[in-house]
């Protein structure tokens, strides 16, 4: 798969889930990112490893998410959705990061350390925007974007670990 590709579609479902939320749309949002992973599915060598691989993202973004929401130190865009826990628009957005692992991301895979800087620094970069166009609201920021910059930190290596084993895209 083309790697500037992979990175468009994963800002296409990122901007879907983002834009959709804001303007109380997210089912839209999720059926852009749905349709983002089907093709990535649908495109991958070995597709079952590519969906083993956005199911552990799907698993540790719902867990991760559903912290940050008990935290309150962020609330999320509600579509008609229960407030009791994390939206599907954001949850979507775990297994879409999950496209670009094996793909435009891959080099992260082996730098663990950079992965991390790139959770670090990424991670409370894009709930920050989210924020600033109306998907969700950091209740507390300051609190909100350390959680967020730590399990980003945490998580984007962790990812890139099981994007290792579950590699859908080898290269020849």
């Amino acid at each position: 798969m083309n790697v500037v590709l992979n990175a468009a579609l994963f800002q296409a479902g990122w901007w879907g889930c983002v834009l959709g939320a804001a303007h109380g749309h997210a089912t839209w949002g999720v059926i852009v990112a749905a349709a983002v992973i089907a093709w990535h599915l649908a495109r991958a060598a070995r597709p079952r490893r590519e969906l083993a691989l956005a199911s552990i993202a799907a698993l540790a973004g719902a867990l991760f998410e559903n912290a940050l929401l008990r935290s309150a130190w962020v609330r999320y865009a509600y579509d008609g959705a229960s407030l009791a826990a994390a939206p599907l628009w954001i949850v979507a957005m775990w297994p879409l990061f999950a496209t670009t692992l094996n793909v435009s991301l891959r080099a992260l895979r082996t730098h663990p350390w950079i992965a991390a800087f790139v959770g670090l620094a990424g991670g409370p970069a894009a709930y920050y925007a989210g924020a600033r166009l109306g998907a969700l609201e950091l209740v507390s920021p300051g609190n909100a974007l350390a959680a967020i910059a730590a399990g980003w930190a945490i998580l984007t290596p962790a990812l890139c670990a099981a994007a290792r084993r579950f590699d859908g895209y080898p290269r020849p």
